[in-house]
């Protein structure tokens, strides 16, 4: 059951047509604070359209989306200062060092010179990088790419962070070790919106939404959808919908 007070992202027939294609077609849906909310979708589905506009990077056709209380179409300079991004790639830069690219981060999130500079500190020690915080980014492996990219996306303590594909590439450990790091930030109440393409890290998830066709197709805990598609997995739900999709993939 969805608590009305604490809503934190909400659409109501949010719509984005680039000409006669109808890339995202009239989604509605909410999100509550602390949620980990799966955002999935074939490719060419429109999650991706979809999540532009909720960070406020595209203007919608028609409908309205509210995320951290701001109104996608006209204060989107708010929901930046108020969110987290990561995705697969372009999270960080590889020619910066750790430490440079936490500072650089921190600055463009807005914080003063000093909490950056405790805040680096504690970060690193967290991670257990501490030993690490001279070396370019490009030579660390790719697990702990991004669990840093992830930590700086949340630096700032934003009430939600989209997640987009983020463990696309690891090893089963560095998978889990991540999603650890997830629920501790539901934990501490900023809410997950993440997409993937892994179904068993749907089973993660609080809720999930399925996108076809642009579409909504399916929304509920993944528990829920196994039943009313008596499958016994999330694989075998997205399947079921996906083989219904008339789109050519992206």
């Amino acid at each position: 059951m969805i608590n009305r007070d604490n809503i934190v992202i909400r659409t109501d027939q949010l719509t984005k047509s680039f000409g006669d294609f109808t890339a995202v077609d009239h989604i509605s849906f909410s999100v509550e604070k602390g949620e980990i909310f799966g955002f999935l979708g074939a490719n060419g589905a429109g999650k991706t359209t979809a999540m532009r506009m909720l960070c406020g990077l595209s203007k919608p056709t028609s409908g309205e989306g509210f995320v951290a209380g701001y109104n996608i179409r006209t204060q989107a300079r708010q929901i930046r200062k108020n969110i987290g991004y990561m995705s697969q790639k372009f999270s960080l830069y590889e020619d910066l060092k750790v430490w440079e690219n936490i500072r650089l981060f921190g600055g463009i999130y807005g914080l003063k010179e000093d909490a950056i500079r405790e805040k680096t500190e504690v970060l690193l020690d967290k991670l257990g990088m501490t030993q690490q915080r001279e070396r370019l980014v490009k030579t660390l492996p790719l697990g702990w790419k991004q669990k840093l990219a992830f930590s700086v996306a949340i630096f700032h303590e934003p009430k939600i962070v989209f997640l987009d594909e983020p463990t696309g590439g690891v090893d089963p450990t560095a998978r889990r070790e991540f999603w650890e790091m997830i629920y501790d930030t539901a934990d501490k109440g900023i809410t997950v919106f993440v997409t993937t393409h892994y179904m068993d890290e749907a089973e993660y998830c609080d809720r999930v939404s399925i996108m076809v066709d642009g579409r909504i197709d399916a929304l509920d805990t993944p528990r829920r959808l196994k039943q009313t598609f008596k499958a016994e997995s999330m694989d075998s739900v997205f399947t079921a919908l996906a083989e219904t999709s008339t789109r050519q993939s992206e």
